[in-house]
């Protein structure tokens, strides 16, 4: 800790956990994730970076039978919005048991466009923030986009406010094996001074 109260976490060692992140699904599929955990992963979603402090994040945490609930609701708002075919739908009536743990985490309805593309960016570094603890805390986890981002039915499963909308699911479970580092092209930092 530095002298001025603030934390120093040595620079390499916050790099290798970022770098160490894998997107993965090859998780023991009986092996339950606490929910005491999974709490504790979305409190730190909550540091996330919030421009206007609208707090706009939402989650809901989906085990059990309640993935395949999961399932049934987005196929329901897929049918109602008439979006993907029959093979979709069915693919998306079981996909949310790939893993114990779901999080479905969404973003509160903001009232301009502007607060609505800064709440959203706002959720999406909270699921990065999600995604970087899950790996701290050895987990496996693969950020997911929803098929259907306002979805009336998964609203009302995951108790979200009705003009919510999904900015994700975060599959989470104990791996299983090892995913290999994808290649990452350099950064191009455009100097204006």
């Amino acid at each position: 800790m530095a002298s001025d109260g603030v934390l120093v976490v040595p620079f390499d060692d916050f790099a290798e956990l970022v770098r160490s992140r894998r997107t993965s699904m090859l998780v023991d599929r009986e092996r339950e994730v606490p929910a005491e955990l999974v709490t504790s992963l979305c409190s730190l979603g909550r540091w996330a970076p919030n421009h206007k402090r609208t707090w706009p994040w939402r989650f809901a945490e989906c085990t059990g039978d309640g993935r395949f609930r999961l399932g049934e609701a987005y196929v329901a708002d897929m049918l109602a919005t008439g979006f993907g075919d029959e093979g979709k739908r069915e693919k998306t009536r079981t996909k949310y048991a790939r893993t114990p743990t779901v999080i479905v985490v969404g973003c509160a309805p903001s009232p301009t466009p502007q607060l609505a593309n800064d709440d959203r960016d706002s959720v999406a570094a909270a699921v990065q923030t999600i995604l970087l603890g899950a790996t701290a805390m050895g987990l496996a986890s693969f950020w997911s986009t929803a098929p259907v981002t306002v979805s009336p039915s998964v609203n009302a499963l995951c108790d979200f406010p009705d003009d919510t909308r999904v900015v994700g699911m975060i599959y989470l479970g104990w791996p299983t094996g090892s995913v290999e580092t994808p290649p990452r092209p350099a950064v191009k930092v455009s100097r204006v001074c």
